[in-house]
């Protein structure tokens, strides 16, 4: 499979790369480096976005993360391996990735359990994190960007 277009060789995309890639290192160290990795899997999965998908297992792994959770990460719910903080921020992760599905977009359950677990600035950093990487998944899949390919640290 070819992407549609040279995305990442584009000038208007690289200006549009450039205020995302902003965008999401905004939100580093607000939230433990596992939980922003499993949020970006799990936005990715449901997306359909390979390449997204592809990258954040890639660069969780580079970070320490062990294979077995990132095996699990689709199946959160019946796995025994995630902190309940990363349960909420899952959660989080998939209604607000899925408003479209659901009347009412984010529950208050799902927000209540998340603010049990997150300050407010971390919860700022989740809302932002989910919206950015939602952002990615679009662009790679409506541009069908081939996945497999990525190395950690690629690109900078």
């Amino acid at each position: 499979m070819d992407a549609r277009i040279n995305y990442f060789g584009n000038a208007v995309a690289g200006k549009v790369m450039k205020h995302l890639n902003s965008a999401g290192a905004a939100v580093r160290g607000v939230l433990p480096v596992a939980t922003q990795e499993l949020v970006k899997i799990r936005a990715s999965q449901i997306n359909g976005c390979g390449f997204c998908t592809d990258m954040h297992t890639k660069d969780a792994a580079a970070e320490g993360e062990e294979q077995q959770r990132l095996n699990l990460v689709a199946v959160w719910r019946e796995a025994t391996v995630f902190t309940d903080a990363e349960r909420a921020a899952l959660e989080l992760t998939e209604q607000g990735t899925r408003i479209a599905d659901g009347a009412g977009g984010v529950s208050d359950e799902a927000w209540a359990n998340a603010a049990k677990h997150y300050d407010e600035d971390q919860l700022a950093a989740l809302i932002s994190l989910i919206a950015v990487i939602n952002a990615y998944n679009r662009i790679n899949v409506i541009n069908r960007q081939p996945a497999g390919g990525y190395r950690p640290g690629m690109f900078g």
